[in-house]
């Protein structure tokens, strides 16, 4: 009898660490769509950090995982473009933040669409997908300014397929 205990003890621990573990500091997704492209594909794994955000928020550059506004049950993966107080402002193709133009090597092609100057509300970013054709992101009202409380986590390494493990910035 003690033995049998002995083994739902462990076993009820080893799934309160793991539900633990997934709900604050680590997380596996799949990447779905195009609009991460070149930097992510359709299909690739990756992990995902949960717990950073609690210490800071988003930083420029960060690709992060976010529930949609406009369905929370449905996640989304961009890039942070510009956080609170930033200005940002899309037009022939090139993208400034605090009217700079933003170096994106990421990207494949040109951004085709315009945005005006605005200035991000505080407690909410600007996103993008680096697939800037094909990506409903920050310049569409369905998700606007992203609110930091929407953000799940920073994507911090792709690890299946194997040929295409990576760190991510």
């Amino acid at each position: 009898m003690n033995e049998i205990k002995d083994w739902v003890v462990s076993i009820v621990g080893a799934i309160v660490i793991a539900l633990f573990i997934r709900t604050f500091i680590v997380e596996l997704y799949v990447v779905d769509g195009p609009s991460m492209r070149p930097t992510l594909q359709h299909d690739e794994r990756l992990v995902v950090n949960k717990f950073i955000y609690y210490l800071r928020n988003p930083e420029h550059g960060e690709i992060i995982i976010f529930r949609y506004p406009r369905d929370p049950s449905r996640d989304f993966i961009k890039r942070v473009i510009a956080v609170a107080g930033d200005t940002i402002e899309i037009k022939e193709g090139r993208v400034y933040v605090n009217d700079e133009i933003v170096r994106e090597d990421y990207i494949a092609e040109k951004t085709r669409s315009e945005y005006p100057k605005v200035t991000v509300p505080e407690g909410t970013l600007f996103v993008c997908g680096d697939n800037r054709q094909n990506s409903l992101d920050s310049r569409s009202s369905d998700v606007g300014f992203l609110p930091l409380e929407n953000v799940k986590g920073k994507a911090i390494l792709v690890f299946w397929p194997t040929d295409k493990f990576k760190v991510l910035p």
